[in-house]
């Protein structure tokens, strides 16, 4: 399958769901074109491209259909135009409320006992501004649709309050000298003024669910100090190449990605991983730009800049999933792409209908006009893109990175989650399960392995030295080191001869090992690796037994339990034996074990499992990638392999197992979010449509609720920025 290239292109010029839908109609009609998808709530365009191709021609498409679209933008460049246009926005309100207002008042006034009216010639001289200046919009994306031979809100907008408008030219010409007539300047200035607020307060948070991705972007330093020659320069990021040495310094920001040569700090990685407490840093550890050094002063080495650092995939993935459509969102579309000539059409049927009742002219004429206004299809194309948004943003803030929107849907209907066992409930690097030491005394045994083992970088060494470390004990010097093949290490200690290995070691020294024998058995059938301490001179004895083993995750049991409390089962699905796949199981209380699997048969194993459950398969290694791909959802832990990543439409960027229970608990909340919003936008539209076709619903309400409609379909989603992971440590 050839490979797809891919084009973001911000389009300007959308005000509803039929918009998005005629750029993507008009983008797909481009050759060499696989797939294009638009995003109403963010104002963006993904194509995939199948062939080179020259960007100017999905601008010029665009164009053609009635939009503008533009390359990517350098992203401070867009946030500037961004606000540049939502100040025009707010301006453009003020004025067509300042206006309008005059020719409300009158109306409000009436249940008081005012009865005042302004002269015809203030309110022509009022509404006129507003209905072609501040409303001149509507009529240039009116026109731009009509050549498109396609319809839109704007067409709905512009029929409705010209209507009105020039029924009130009409009136006014046609009245007797000296009357007053009923004039309907007021219904036309307000409709666009209540549609600019709709439009203004749409944008404000429309920018509040792109938060996510600007608070990421913020994260990027400009600048770093490079050391040259041994003296620190000021140099912007884009002159560091990968081995360069750069100084971070106490409270400032990694400026790239990289591995600590030098110094002892902390990170604050919260922005970036969801991690709430600092991580130490020493030399030899990995730190990630953006993030905010601690107390020390850290020399790093540069090994990832611009598009490959671990924050710049962030924010792709985070872009990603908000440009992407969920499965839902299909409906929307196509109920979009009729909505328009099915309202005008009600709205033609309502003119006639009225007229033939035998009302008025301008009876007929105001129905009609109030179904035109009701009808702004605004809160349909929202409903899903807006929640999508807020939900990946929030997500993102917590470190669980949803890549795709059909992820975030489908996560909701998980019945079964099958975890890979190392590095996703065990810690991955092996520890001392089990001690044992013939005297008693542990805290000597593990002194003694530590001083065999020490300066040694093998797992099982580190293991030992890392328990010395706990303990505070100290290891001592020793000599005639010397490693003994296939068997271990030995060496002489203050006269004592000792060896530290395996049980054929314990064999050839002849060591009668009978009574550990039993334990021995036992932690073998856990799993474990077994080390034998044993003394050669002056005497000969066996001097204690280690067992090792990878250890639990802290919280793997409590995400567990999560899960179980939804009533979502947990399998484990490992390469590892029998035994190890046991102990691991029982301490979780996990009761489906698939333990000796060959990595080529997890994806069997997971598909098997799809007959009967909506399948989320959880691993972290290149063994793990095919049952990632195979299962319905599949998620990474962070700290895993690039490919399990890739394969994965969930990512976690951290190894803490409750963002599992968590990452599917916003999924279910996105979700809902998109269900509450589509019924408020179809019940705006099903009870306000014959309402205002049946005379009960004046063209001053019906933008009032219009509106509303978008309003409430953007700030219902905004309620998904207050989601919090339960039971886990916020970021702040």
């Amino acid at each position: 399958m050839p490979s797809l290239d891919t084009f973001d292109l911000p389009i300007t010029g959308m005000t509803c769901a039929s918009c998005a839908g005629r750029v993507e109609r008009a983008l797909r009609k481009v050759p060499g074109v696989k797939t294009a998808t638009v995003n109403l709530a963010n104002e963006r365009a993904h194509v995939q491209v199948l062939e080179p191709i020259d960007p100017a021609s999905l601008i010029a498409a665009v164009d053609k259909a009635g939009y503008g679209a533009s390359l990517e933008q350098d992203p401070a460049l867009q946030q500037a135009d961004q606000r540049k246009r939502h100040d025009g926005e707010r301006w453009r309100l003020v004025l067509a409320i300042v206006l309008a207002l005059p020719l409300v008042l009158p109306m409000l006034l009436q249940p008081l006992g005012v009865h005042w009216m302004l002269p015809a010639w203030v309110q022509f001289l009022l509404a006129t501004p507003v209905q072609f200046f501040l409303g001149a919009r509507f009529y240039v994306a009116a026109w731009k649709a009509l050549r498109a031979a396609a319809g839109n809100m704007d067409l709905l907008v512009a029929l409705g309050t010209s209507a009105g408008y020039g029924l009130s030219i009409y009136q006014w010409l046609a009245a007797a000298p000296g009357s007053m007539p009923h004039l309907y300047f007021e219904a036309s200035a307000v409709v666009i003024a209540l549609v600019l607020l709709g439009k203004y307060l749409e944008s404000s948070a429309k920018r509040q669910t792109a938060s996510a991705i600007r608070a990421l972007e913020a994260l990027r330093p400009e600048r770093a100090i490079q050391i040259i020659d041994g003296q620190e320069h000021d140099v912007a990021i884009s002159a560091l190449k990968l081995g360069d040495q750069v100084v971070v310094k106490p409270g400032e920001r990694f400026p790239v990605d990289g591995e600590v040569i030098e110094g002892q700090s902390h990170a604050d990685e919260a922005l970036i991983s969801g991690e709430s407490l600092p991580i130490a840093k020493q030399p030899g550890d990995k730190v990630a730009g953006g993030a905010i050094n601690g107390e020390g002063r850290l020399l790093v080495s540069t090994q990832a800049l611009g598009a490959e650092t671990v924050l710049a995939r962030i924010i792709r993935l985070v872009e990603d999933a908000q440009s992407a459509k969920a499965p839902i969102q299909k409906l929307v579309d196509t109920v979009s792409q009729v909505f328009v000539p099915v309202v005008l059409l009600i709205a033609v049927v309502t003119l006639i209908g009225w007229l033939l009742a035998g009302a008025s002219a301008q009876a007929a004429l105001i129905n009609a006009v109030a179904v035109l206004v009701i009808a702004c299809p605004c809160a349909l194309g929202l409903a899903t893109p807006t929640a999508i948004m807020a939900g990946t943003g929030v997500a993102a803030r917590h470190g669980i990175l949803i890549k795709d929107a059909e992820a975030l849907e489908r996560a909701h209907e998980v019945t079964t989650v099958v975890f890979d066992k190392t590095g996703t409930l065990t810690s991955g690097t092996p520890r001392i399960a089990h001690m044992i030491a013939l005297d008693g005394d542990e805290n000597a045994l593990v002194q003694l392995a530590g001083a065999l083992q020490r300066g040694s970088e093998h797992p099982l060494a580190r293991a030992v030295l890392d328990v010395c470390s706990e303990r505070k004990l100290r290891t001592e010097d020793i000599t005639q080191s010397r490693s003994l093949a296939g068997r271990g290490i030995a060496g002489t200690l203050h006269g004592r001869d000792l060896a530290l290995g395996n049980m054929r070691l314990v064999q050839e020294s002849q060591l009668d090992s009978a009574t550990l024998g039993d334990t021995a058995q036992q932690w073998e059938a856990e799993g474990r690796t077994l080390s034998w301490l044993i003394e050669l001179s002056p005497q000969r004895r066996v001097l204690g037994l280690f067992a090792f083993g990878d250890t639990l995750k802290p919280d793997a049991a409590q995400a567990i339990e999560q899960l179980t409390a939804r009533h979502i089962s947990s399998h484990l699905l490992t390469g590892d034996n029998r035994g190890s796949a046991r102990v691991v199981a029982q301490a979780l209380g996990i009761e489906d074990v698939h333990a000796e699997v060959l990595p080529a048969d997890k994806a069997a194993t997971v598909i098997a499992l799809k007959k009967t459950a909506v399948v989320a398969m959880v691993g972290d290694g290149i063994n793990d990638a095919p049952a990632l791909a195979a299962a319905d959802i599949g998620i990474a832990m962070g700290g895993g392999t690039d490919v399990a990543m890739h394969a994965a439409g969930i990512t976690l960027m951290r190894g803490d197992p409750r963002l599992i229970p968590a990452a599917l608990d916003i999924s279910r909340r996105t979700y809902a979010k998109i269900r509450q919003n589509l019924f408020w936008a179809f019940v705006y539209n099903l009870i306000g449509i014959p309402l205002a076709a049946f005379g009960l619903l004046n063209p001053v309400l019906a933008g009032a609720a219009m509106a509303l409609s978008s309003v409430s379909v953007v700030s219902n989603a905004l309620l998904l920025k207050t989601w919090k992971p339960a039971d886990i440590g916020d970021a702040p």
